[in-house]
């Protein structure tokens, strides 16, 4: 997406509207990455650190963020057995379905704003999970992202990389979901190896910094990565 260009917001029937001529579109933000990388709370500071620089900064719960997202989130990250049996093409459909009221009631018109979005977790995380995870076609699976996200891509996308079994190592039983209650190791591995193959395939908008060192190292990163790929963000955050 470009910084500068005018856009219209969808309005909460779907319907876009009136475009704002003149202002610059906000810069979109996502973290990636295996279970226990720290995208939550890096994103968090990420949001801080925007803020202290002046930058109109929105940090969005992904999945939730809306009253039907939020409901959709409690089915996706159950840890009960009734969940556990929901079929991957179950996964992506919800996850997407959470996506798209996301985008449309809180993303896109925060974008339309000026507003910078850093989100942890978007649209890549279901080619990871239930793509590379789980086996659906990847040809799919962007189908149905292009329905549910439309143009509302990211401008630049962080994966924070380190080996699965480190990052479910570092999950407390408070944070455990689903996804770390009942998919094995070699699943998590999989994620891992989808988002590193993302990122090759799309080098422009994806970087990857090394998560297994410590939350202040990683977080310098990150924030280095985003003043150097984003330069306009990069003027407020080095001022």
């Amino acid at each position: 997406m470009s910084s500068d260009r005018t856009s219209s917001a969808p309005s909460s029937s779907g319907r876009p509207a009136v475009p704002v001529p003149g202002r610059a579109r906000g810069r979109f933000i996502t973290l990636e990455g295996p279970d226990g990388s720290g995208k939550t709370s890096q994103a968090a500071r990420l949001r801080d650190r925007l803020a202290a620089a002046r930058v109109p900064v929105l940090l969005v719960r992904e999945p939730g963020g809306t009253t039907v997202g939020e409901r959709i989130r409690a089915i996706l990250l159950d840890t009960s057995e009734v969940p556990a049996r929901l079929d991957a093409r179950t996964d992506a459909l919800l996850f997407h379905a959470a996506r798209a009221q996301n985008v449309t009631e809180v993303i896109e018109p925060a974008l339309v704003r000026g507003v910078t979005v850093v989100a942890a977790r978007y649209a890549d995380s279901t080619l990871a999970y239930q793509g590379y995870g789980s086996g659906l076609p990847l040809d799919e699976l962007r189908a149905l992202e292009r329905f549910a996200i439309r143009d509302t891509r990211p401008d630049l996308t962080v994966i924070l990389d380190l080996p699965a079994e480190i990052g479910l190592g570092r999950k407390s039983p408070g944070e455990t979901t689903r996804f770390e209650a009942h998919f094995d190791v070699a699943y998590h591995r999989r994620v891992r190896e989808g988002f590193l193959a993302l990122a090759v395939a799309e080098p422009g908008r994806f970087a990857v910094v090394d998560a297994t060192r410590p939350a202040d190292e990683t977080f310098a990163a990150l924030v280095a990565v985003v003043a150097e790929r984003l330069p306009d963000l990069g003027e407020r955050l080095r001022a």
